[in-house]
């Protein structure tokens, strides 16, 4: 016995010429009186019937569903498509087929939100983009202008002006190579060159290097106590150092004065060694940890404290670590601190 609400084309066919047969039949029996005239008669009503409605559900309906079908992905048929609308689609009851709509307008409904969401990324990002460069660019006018006016005679004023107009000319320059780099790294163009090398070396080196900045602030950095022991990665050192060096510097610019900076290293599974840098700075709102690692974004509170940064920095390490086919992340609680780690190849022999 057959289900029905899965019953088949076919099924449905025999199902309601085998409902109209019997009923004939019978009254065929009682009115000749011959059981060879019944079966007669209900063969003869159950294969016309069959192939009547048969046809009918072809014609009037399977017909409109592979028009459906046809619709929906929106192509001309490829001989595949052919056979399953021949063999496969006949086959399918018409609980199915809704199914199978349903569940293509289910994707197209997610892909036209897919749609949305990046133009609304496009409209911001060129948004973004406008305002990094006008600022710049609006104050190297301004310099310029006042010189151009009479403040070129004044020696005090027009080497301070022209050291300010070569700072946002700097400024700007910073900006190009890296929208220059993101680009490459969005199209895929970046070559690694890995190789084994101890983590927390690199770390140290990327410490002394900003050691200055981080003194101006009275801002002590150290590697957390039980993850001194050396653990050898398998990276790009260059691509990771240039991570540690916009992660650090991040914790510099929005730490406090007088904190801390923690990086520590850990094996997970064997495979893979997970690295973070820790502050203990503003923080960031909850709100806004989804969309860090977007270009150009930046919270109003980071922006208020880091006027001259592109916005992309954190851009790029998602790239970079992407490219090594790992993952990067953060956590933060405002006021208290954030912690941003990746991932990255243990040792390859």
């Amino acid at each position: 016995m057959f289900s029905t609400k899965n019953i088949s084309p076919r099924q449905l066919s025999f199902f309601t010429a085998f409902i109209l047969a019997v009923p004939l039949s019978i009254l065929v029996y009682f009115a000749e009186k011959s059981w060879l005239w019944a079966l007669g008669a209900f063969a003869l009503v159950l294969a016309g019937s069959y192939l009547l409605i048969s046809f009918m559900l072809e014609l009037f309906i399977y017909r409109k569903i592979k028009l459906i079908y046809k619709f929906i992905y929106q192509t001309k048929a490829t001989k595949k498509e052919e056979t399953y609308y021949k063999y496969v689609l006949p086959k399918k009851s018409i609980d199915e087929v809704r199914e199978d709509v349903e569940a293509w307008a289910e994707e197209n409904k997610q892909e036209i939100e897919l749609l949305r969401q990046n133009e609304q990324f496009r409209k911001e990002f060129l948004q973004n983009l406008s305002h990094e460069f006008k600022t710049p660019v609006f104050a190297i006018q301004g310099y310029v202008d006042t010189l151009l006016q009479g403040a070129m005679e004044n020696p005090s004023v027009n080497k301070s002006f022209l050291e300010k107009t070569s700072r946002n000319v700097e400024r700007l320059n910073n900006l190009l190579n890296d929208l220059d780099e993101i680009s490459s790294l969005e199209r895929g163009e970046i070559t690694l060159n890995k190789q084994n090398f101890i983590i927390q070396d690199l770390v140290r080196e990327v410490f002394e290097s900003l050691s200055i900045k981080a003194e101006s602030r009275n801002i002590r950095y150290t590697i957390k106590k039980g993850c001194e022991a050396p653990l050898t990665v398998h990276a790009d050192r260059e691509k990771i150092q240039q991570v540690l060096l916009n992660l650090l510097e991040n914790s510099i610019k929005y730490g406090k004065d007088g904190g801390n900076i923690v990086a520590s290293m850990y094996k997970t599974d064997g495979l893979h060694i997970l690295i973070e840098l820790s502050d203990d700075g503003i923080g960031i709102k909850e709100f806004y940890l989804p969309r860090i690692f977007e270009r150009f974004y930046r919270t109003e509170e980071g922006r208020s404290i880091d006027v001259t940064g592109s916005g992309l920095g954190l851009a790029i390490c998602k790239h970079i670590i992407e490219a090594h086919g790992q993952t990067i992340h953060v956590r933060s609680t405002e006021g208290v601190g954030t912690t941003v780690g990746f991932t990255l190849d243990s040792r390859r022999e």
